[in-house]
């Protein structure tokens, strides 16, 4: 490891040492309005990975179009490596962790509603892992899937999404 990818490194590490002591301060403390604060970002981080789960599978698309090793080719690499670190993961963890806890203390996971929607999260997050392995085998050249199919694939990131704001709105049962 380089000293430069050894500072990113640090400075990562950091930033998210000092996100959970704030974040773990505020849960301690418990101000009042901190239930509203972290539903606002929750929805900001559902925001984020869905924005990302979106796009990334139409990168796919114009990746899977590129000759491998060409310019281009090299380019969605990038684009796609740094999507899927910069956003996707982090905003999939924010929305994990700020949900999880927005759910515990409101008491809904007696609720029915949440079990289904929790169920649709895992499958969300089962997609996300799909295309995680999908832009390491781009990064090493090894995709098989032709457009047609990412073209398929980015339909399954709207449809839970779908269905799981139904449930949260809704809450049909």
């Amino acid at each position: 490891m380089n000293d430069d990818a050894r500072t990113r490194l640090t400075r990562v590490a950091a930033a998210i040492l000092i996100t959970i002591a704030l974040t773990a301060g505020l849960v301690l403390w418990n101000p009042v309005g901190l239930y509203d604060w972290f539903k606002a970002f929750h929805i900001i981080a559902v925001i984020a990975w869905m924005a990302g789960m979106l796009y990334l599978p139409r990168l796919f698309v114009y990746h899977a179009a590129a000759e491998p090793g060409s310019a281009q080719s090299e380019t969605f690499k990038v684009m796609e490596r740094r999507l899927l670190r910069a956003i996707i993961n982090p905003a999939m963890v924010a929305t994990w962790v700020l949900g999880l806890w927005l759910a515990w203390t409101a008491g809904f996971f007696a609720s029915p509603w949440l079990h289904a929607k929790l169920a649709l999260v895992v499958v969300m997050a089962g997609v996300h892992g799909f295309f995680v392995r999908c832009v390491r085998d781009f990064a090493m050249d090894r995709n098989t899937r032709p457009q047609r199919f990412y073209r398929m694939i980015n339909e399954v990131p709207t449809l839970l999404m779908i269905a799981i704001v139904i449930l949260v709105v809704v809450k049909p049962f």
